[in-house]
């Protein structure tokens, strides 16, 4: 089996600082130094297609450009790169969705993956004028993926549930071929949900114990579905030719954290109602000592960033290392990101896929690696 690793689009803004933001705090003034433009946001999609990364996953909220009209456009400047674009299932009915998916599949060749995310922050959810609690939001998912993959599969849909109702739903056309689906929560009925209808379950970057029990959880529940869906894993990476320098680059990337922001950003995840948000916070309890949470495994992201909160650091090596104990328990796709993007593809797509690749656990989706990207420094 080729383990499969996506990238990130930074539609927050993109920085050699950690770009803090997600569930419910706004990102930080980082974010501005390199605006998100689709000229830049094409360069790093451009980079992550020519190294061997399948897709690339955009966000979505408050605090970030939109995922589909961004992925839209910049799709338009890749050939084989998918993206793996996050929406919230409230905030556009499931038959528009399918459609809008339909749409995207036929425009860009069949590069669309979806990202279920139902929405953790009643907070920012009420701005959107989404008023369900969280449970509520959990159950409207699920009868929402119900109607969607029944109009993907062609049938003429009629639902009448506890918070959607369809009357004969219907696509023109069919997207070939039906896009993916991600999703991962922490919650009982997150991991419902995700047994009935995620084509891969995604966790954040928590330590291997941890995520074997995750994955052991859903596997539980998917079988009784009579599903088997694959794995996946939300991380970021400081990989460098050597220990030290992956490590030089962590401490300082912790020196520009400013106590007030750290304060702040802390204070605002800790009323998060998602469980996978207070794992994360768990992992650091917001401070900036021992945060070599397991062997290279890091976990200072999280103390100005919400969501995914950990990174790989090390050399090459030891991170190739690392992601394949992750495979031993099951992982086989890796969402990956650094700051800033564009370089710390390079880092990543020159310094470890290849080790990978001499491992026999992973090789190129494009075959031989195309030369139309140049490396955009020495080093």
């Amino acid at each position: 089996m080729s383990l499969t690793f996506h990238w990130f689009l930074p539609t927050n803004g993109d920085s050699r600082h950690v770009v803090g933001g997600g569930h419910g705090t706004p990102a930080t003034a980082s974010g501005r130094d390199r605006p998100p433009t689709v000229a830049y946001l094409s360069q790093i999609a451009s980079a992550a297609e020519d190294l061997g990364f399948v897709g690339a996953l955009t966000p979505t909220g408050a605090w970030c450009e939109d995922a589909w009209l961004t992925t839209a456009m910049v799709s338009r400047h890749t050939e084989r790169l998918k993206f793996l674009v996050a929406f919230r299932p409230g905030f556009v009915s499931p038959t528009l969705a399918a459609q809008m998916a339909a749409t995207f599949q036929r425009q860009s060749g069949g590069r669309l993956l979806l990202n279920v995310v139902t929405g953790g922050e009643s907070h920012e959810q009420r701005a959107y004028g989404d008023f369900l609690d969280k449970d509520d939001r959990y159950r409207r998912t699920g009868e929402f993926l119900e109607i969607v993959r029944g109009l993907w599969d062609g049938k003429t849909v009629d639902l009448d549930g506890e918070h959607l109702r369809v009357e004969d739903a219907r696509l023109a056309r069919v997207p070939d071929p039906v896009p993916e689906v991600y999703f991962g929560g922490s919650s009982p009925l997150a991991g419902e949900i995700a047994a009935r209808h995620a084509d891969v379950y995604l966790t954040w970057g928590e330590p291997p114990a941890q995520v074997a029990e995750k994955i052991a959880w859903i596997r539980g529940l998917a079988a009784k579905e009579g599903r088997t869906p694959r794995f996946g894993i939300r991380l970021h990476v400081i990989t460098r030719d050597t220990a030290e320098a992956a490590w030089a680059e962590a401490d300082r990337l912790l020196d520009g954290f400013d106590p007030e922001t750290v304060r702040s950003v802390q204070a605002g995840l800790a009323r998060s109602e998602s469980e996978g948000q207070q794992r994360m916070l768990a992992l650091h309890g917001g401070s900036r000592e021992g945060l070599e949470i397991h062997p290279n495994l890091w976990a200072g992201i999280g103390l100005v960033r919400g969501g995914a909160g950990t990174a790989l650091v090390g050399s090459h090596a030891e991170v190739a290392e690392r992601i394949k104990e992750y495979a031993a328990l099951g992982i086989s796709e890796f969402v990956l990101s650094g700051y800033p993007h564009l370089e710390e593809a390079y880092w990543f797509g020159e310094g470890v896929l290849p080790r990978l690749a001499e491992d026999g656990v992973w090789r190129h989706p494009g075959g031989e690696r195309r030369a139309s990207v140049q490396v955009p420094f020495a080093g």
